[in-house]
């Protein structure tokens, strides 16, 4: 569907779905509580996201003013992000997992006036830092009983609940309603709509400004690309502090009227799949990932006769998938045998995502090329998407008609992408949605972006700002990648390109790929910068070490960071030795050392995107990096 060109603001996407799509009694969002989900009315959403503004419009908030946010994904974000929007606030929404260092950092870097907050255990953080953030006024807990946190301690800002705060605003939008009304029609769409502050894989985070327009525009685009209508239920899981959920679900739905469920946990999402059925998800390549491994685990256990099934039915499907994406016909005896595959093995893998799924749309990373046919093996297609916090985030995403596995999809309307000599910073290519030939390739290079999409700049950063954007207005986002059959394919990012001891580049994120194919494999990260070879760290998958090694919960409590018991080693090399047959023989992990647990957020080893700090990592391991290129190697 296309979205009306009298829709400019984040204030008007809802009005205009209520105007002109849906009655204002329709479901707008769906939220658990207890054993039932509450169904919200857009009717209702407006009416909270008034009484917010109201009691804000009396605490004084002018436009241009920041207001934050630490909460999980619920209807509480909608109804504060809209109360906010409508009357030119700035949403400065923060990671709930960033530590309380970080959080001080956007909160002052940021001045913002009050902060949302989901939890008491992230209320205990904010009350940590909130003596050592001046401009903070107000401290606004979701929950009810959170004086018991508050007793002996001095905070100069104000503590209410979310419920009162509302509670207040209610009792001020009659007399508020002409103002929030000309706020509401003041804002523009170059102001400033939201402070998105990166992940910071190297120093301080920055904030990305984004306009009303970036994020309106990028709907606009988006909604040409992607076949979406008004009775979608999208299922959201991913966090709207992240750009890619804010945009891809969110504001999707505000612009076309679909419903939004947000899912519990991570950890319930299966239940919830089950129990909303959604029609679309947003979702990042490890969720597919783990998909896919449990799928092939329970598909080929137990007796052969359930195995040999599972296999054909996997096999039947790869060849329907690929006759029908070359645009010709399945024979009746191929109809037959699909229908047959469906029945016995697609129908219940389907049934675990809810049963209604026509797509997902996979952000965040690259996606696995095989990943990506598995799924379509199945029937269920996944458009993969690319983008930067500082683009808004889409640029091009998959066309649903035109799949090319191992790409990004073609290019949004009104966005230019061109392609850069790393070395010579010679401009290879420019395309655009316009110029698209399904046949068209180049070399690689450096993606530069232009267009609505691109960020006004960072917040406070004007010299961090004019490294990123040139004087051609050509963003560069640090990414290697090229066209490759009309669609754009993303090799990975410059920073991490690791150049071994005989010169070779080489890229981590394909070789990283190849080897977490293993279903034994969790994590990997590769290490091989000026070294003669590739090493890696392996994280092997908790549950099937403890399956096959009858291990219990305590051999992950050990205080040993890596794993010496040797069994466990030459299980994993047997998957390391047969992948690494699929890579160049300068690409392939000659040792590894296995890490007993994950790399997380909390220890500072991953962003809250769950991409690598690279040098945080090779810091920390050093010592047992360097003691791996002293023993014999592992793998062939």
């Amino acid at each position: 569907m296309n979205l009306s060109n009298q829709v400019n603001t984040i204030p008007q996407l809802l009005r205009h779905v209520v105007e002109h799509i849906h009655s204002e009694n329709n479901t707008f969002l769906l939220h658990k509580t207890g054993d039932s989900w509450e169904e919200i009315s857009y009717k209702q959403t407006l009416a909270q996201a008034d009484a917010i503004s109201s009691y804000f419009l009396e605490m004084g908030i002018t436009k241009g003013d920041r207001l934050a946010l630490m909460i999980e994904n619920s209807a509480d974000y909608v109804y504060y992000d809209q109360g906010i929007q409508q009357i030119g606030a700035v949403n400065v929404s923060i990671y709930p997992t960033l530590s309380e260092q970080e959080v001080k950092y956007i909160l002052n870097d940021s001045g913002a006036r009050a902060i949302l907050i989901g939890n008491p255990f992230l209320f205990r953080k904010i009350l940590k830092i909130a003596s050592d953030c001046s401009k903070l006024q107000r401290i606004i807990p979701v929950f009810e009983d959170f004086e018991k946190y508050t007793s002996g301690l001095k905070i100069h800002a104000n503590i209410l609940s979310f419920k009162s705060l509302i509670r207040e605003g209610n009792k001020k939008v009659k007399s508020f309603q002409t103002e929030l009304n000309k706020r509401r029609e003041e804002v523009l769409p170059s102001d400033l709509s939201s402070l998105i502050y990166t992940s910071g894989t190297t120093g301080v985070p920055k904030g990305v400004m984004l306009t009303h327009a970036n994020f309106v525009e990028n709907v606009r685009a988006a909604l040409q690309q992607i076949r979406i209508d008004e009775n979608e239920t999208f299922l959201s899981f991913l966090p709207l502090s992240h750009v890619f959920e804010r945009t891809a679900t969110y504001h999707v739905c505000c612009g076309s009227g679909c419903k939004i469920a947000f899912a519990q946990s991570l950890e319930l999402l299966p239940r919830n799949m089950a129990e909303i059925k959604p029609t679309v998800m947003s979702c990042v390549p490890r969720l597919l990932e783990r998909i896919h491994d449990k799928a092939i685990k329970n598909g080929t256990a137990g007796d052969g006769i359930q195995a040999k099934i599972f296999l054909w039915a996997i096999k039947t499907g790869e060849i329907c998938r690929e006759i029908q994406e070359s645009g010709e016909k399945l024979s009746i005896l191929l109809q037959l045998k699909h229908w047959l595959a469906n029945k016995l093995v697609f129908s219940k893998i389907k049934e675990k995502t809810g049963g209604r799924l026509k797509f997902m749309i996979s952000g965040g990373a690259s996606l696995p090329k095989n990943i990506g046919e598995f799924f379509g093996n199945l029937g269920i297609k996944v458009l993969e998407g690319f983008g930067l916090t500082e683009t808004s985030p889409v640029i091009a995403v998959t066309e649903f008609e035109r799949q090319i596995y191992g790409t990004v999809g073609r290019i949004l309307p009104g966005i230019e992408i061109g392609i850069q000599q790393v070395d010579t910073k010679a401009i290879i290519t420019v395309q655009t949605h316009d110029t698209f030939l399904s046949d068209f390739e180049c070399e690689e290079g450096e993606i530069l972006v232009r267009g609505h999409c691109v960020m006004k700049g960072y917040w406070n950063k004007k010299e961090e700002t004019n490294q990123v954007i040139d004087k051609d207005e050509w963003f560069h986002t640090g990414d290697i990648g090229r066209f490759y059959k009309g669609n754009l394919q993303i090799t990975d990012r410059i920073k991490n390109m690791l150049v071994n001891a005989y010169g070779k580049n080489i890229y981590p994120t394909p070789v990283e790929n190849t080897y977490l194919k293993s279903q034994k494999i969790e994590q990997l990260f590769l290490i091989g910068d000026k070294r003669e070879y590739v090493s890696a760290i392996i994280v092997p998958s908790r549950e099937d070490l403890q399956e096959t090694f009858g291990l219990e919960e305590d051999f992950f409590q050990q205080p040993e960071i890596f794993i010496d018991d040797q069994r466990i080693i030459d299980w994993l090399n047997l998957d390391v030795r047969k992948l690494s047959s699929e890579l160049a023989k300068f690409e392939r992990i000659k040792n590894f050392i296995v890490k007993r647990n994950p790399f997380s957020i909390e220890d500072g080893e991953i962003t809250p995107t769950l991409k690598a700090k690279r040098k945080v990592i090779e810091k920390k391991y050093a010592d047992a990096i360097n003691e791996m290129y002293l023993e014999p190697v592992n793998a062939d």
